[in-house]
């Protein structure tokens, strides 16, 4: 690193730390200055002193130069920057390019270019997520659409071949697989507001046993499976939004309902002295496989799934999303019971991120 003489870092050092490649030409388009990164991504050696032409030498697909087609030196005189767009070596190597255009005033001509590029492999990587997302969003939405497609159409085409009860049984199956659709298209809004900050809390005090006791009641209504709560000294009040609360636990309880035959034990403390706020720390204990420590990391992921349960997967990530949003916290660990231990971290007061 190139530091002046007192200290302070240079010019050429700075550009130096940049992630991304900056080339910067004169009035002339001779290169004086080039960082590491250009000249890595250029894979051409240090251009100063070189023509802005001959050390950019990118093409588009049908061979013109980003030079030529850009032409930073002329061009309307209101230009201030170039867009982003995509440009590509000899080699067929992509980059990312975007310059900056300096005059003194739009009636003078250009006193300096500034380019700036970076590797397209993070935008190849965002394209594949983005497409494997759409391909198990479709995976997931065909599977109910299926059944409520090859139902509706039985039930047209033979209604008075039909008894009262295959018409109960199927008009039963359809609405179940409604109720799913339903789900999945909630939760995939869900996702998409926690992605984009977009989340609507409105938290208030609540009482927190009173919360966990009403969720047990309904899975256990729902599913038939015995659920274990246990209190542990007594619980302050926590702050959250009722509705959030409810689906945050719903949903890990569900989790632990998929995941484990047993039983399913619920385990609720006010939190220790030590932890970074007060609040209540809730541990839900199931009796199935587990999740090896090195997948852990994943658990939290959209589209995470562990063996060969149903589910979105969509579940965990929510969880976490709507947790922390909170200023909560959630972890993975082992189950006493031999499964696995989900460990919720409620705070009593507003702790919500700025």
């Amino acid at each position: 690193m190139v530091r002046g003489t007192e200290g302070r870092v240079s010019s050429a050092g700075a550009l130096d730390l940049l992630a991304d490649g900056a080339v910067i030409a004169d009035a002339d388009g001779v290169v004086t200055a080039m960082n590491a990164a250009a000249r890595r991504l250029l894979g051409g050696g240090d251009g100063v002193g070189r023509h802005l032409a001959d050390v950019v030498l990118l093409q588009d697909r049908t061979g013109n130069s980003w030079f030529a087609c850009t032409d930073p030196y002329g061009g309307l005189a209101t230009r201030r920057r170039l867009s982003e767009q995509a440009w590509y070596l000899a080699d067929g190597t992509e980059l990312l390019i975007t310059a900056g255009i300096v005059r003194r005033s739009p009636d003078h001509p250009v006193t300096q270019v500034a380019v700036s590029l970076r590797s397209a492999h993070a935008r190849e990587r965002l394209d594949r997520e983005r497409s494997d997302l759409v391909a198990t969003v479709a995976h997931e939405l065909r599977s109910p659409l299926t059944g409520v497609k090859g139902f509706a159409a039985t039930l047209l085409a033979k209604w008075d071949k039909l008894s009262d009860a295959q018409k109960k049984m199927m008009l039963e199956t359809v609405n179940a697989d409604a109720d799913r659709l339903t789900r999945l298209i909630a939760e995939l809004l869900d996702v998409a507001r926690i992605d984009t900050g977009r989340l609507s809390l409105f938290p208030r005090p609540l009482d927190f046993r009173a919360a966990v006791e009403r969720v047990v009641a309904s899975v256990q209504a729902g599913t038939g499976r015995d659920i274990a709560f246990d209190v542990d000294g007594d619980l302050p009040a926590v702050t959250a939004d009722p509705d959030k609360l409810a689906q945050v636990l719903t949903n890990v309880v569900d989790n632990a309902i998929r995941h484990g035959e047993g039983q399913v034990t619920l385990t609720a403390a006010p939190i220790a002295d030590e932890a970074p706020y007060d609040g209540v720390v809730l541990h839900v204990d199931d009796e199935g496989d587990g999740i090896n420590p090195d997948i852990r990391s994943r658990v939290f992921t959209k589209f995470w799934k562990h063996g060969q349960r149903g589910g979105s997967g969509l579940g965990m990530y929510i969880i976490h999303g709507l947790v922390s949003a909170h200023g909560g916290s959630v972890e993975i660990d082992d189950s006493p019971a031999g499964g696995a231990r989900v460990t919720l971290l409620w705070p009593e007061q507003d702790a919500r991120p700025e």
